[in-house]
């Protein structure tokens, strides 16, 4: 039977990746965006996977939008909060809204997501939540105090949600990519991206491909035992 996936910010870079991954693994998937129309409709001629757009930062948007997604597909058994923002500058730096908007999406978002779909979950005996966090959520990273702070909160959430997601069949795990070659990654000067794979052992960016492989198996019906844990993908540059 397929079961309905969700995946955020799931027609670019990481995102794109998961949601061709889980289509391949027999999902129904539906990806979110927040604002690239352009780019939502490449991937949707391309893939064949229908997009939605809202914002995760609104919780009535959001809760607007799953309800369409379950009309079109049936209810959601599987969501990856993957939509994440970065507004970086030294702390001293950082302005309120540079904050706000941080939090809103990454830290407030991931709730807006799962906060609807939870309750089916339970009635079902089923689901599984993926978070996508991130290496410097765990090691922290100089001038991004903001997003730092959302991914490492993003693992408390995981951590709670595995406890009480357990008895009624739900797991809730994160996966911390590191540096990924994205387009985002790919766009930044070469010396630049030189020095940040000189501090990853690997000798390498990592691929959406190898995050999305990861997301596929807490997707599954083989990790079921698995809840409330975080898996490292990044090329060993930090151990959790």
């Amino acid at each position: 039977m397929s079961r309905v996936a969700l995946v955020t910010g799931g027609s670019r870079g990481i995102g794109a990746a998961i949601s061709k991954k889980l289509q391949a693994d027999g999902c129904s998937v539906a990806a979110t965006y927040a604002g690239n129309d352009e780019a939502a409709a490449a991937f949707s001629a391309e893939t064949g996977i229908k997009t939605y757009k809202w914002n995760v930062a609104d919780y009535d948007s959001s809760k607007a939008g799953i309800a369409q997604v379950e009309a079109d597909l049936g209810p959601v058994e599987i969501v990856v909060a993957n939509a994440g923002i970065t507004r970086d500058a030294p702390f001293h730096k950082m302005s309120p809204e540079q904050w706000q908007q941080v939090i809103d999406t990454n830290l407030t978002g991931v709730f807006n997501t799962v906060h609807p779909v939870w309750p089916g979950m339970r009635e079902r005996k089923f689901g599984r939540v993926i978070v996508i966090s991130s290496v410097n959520g765990q090691k922290g990273q100089f001038a991004q105090v903001n997003y730092a702070a959302t991914k490492a909160g993003d693992l408390g959430i995981v951590r709670s949600l595995a406890q009480e997601g357990a008895r009624a069949g739900i797991t809730a795990n994160a996966v911390c990519p590191g540096y990924i070659a994205t387009e985002m990654v790919m766009a930044v000067p070469e010396k630049v991206r030189e020095s940040i794979i000189g501090m990853i052992p690997a000798g390498r960016l990592g691929e959406p491909e190898e995050i999305a492989r990861c997301v596929a198996f807490l997707a599954s019906d083989d990790a079921g035992f698995v809840n409330g844990s975080t898996i490292s993908a990044n090329g060993a540059q930090f151990f959790s």
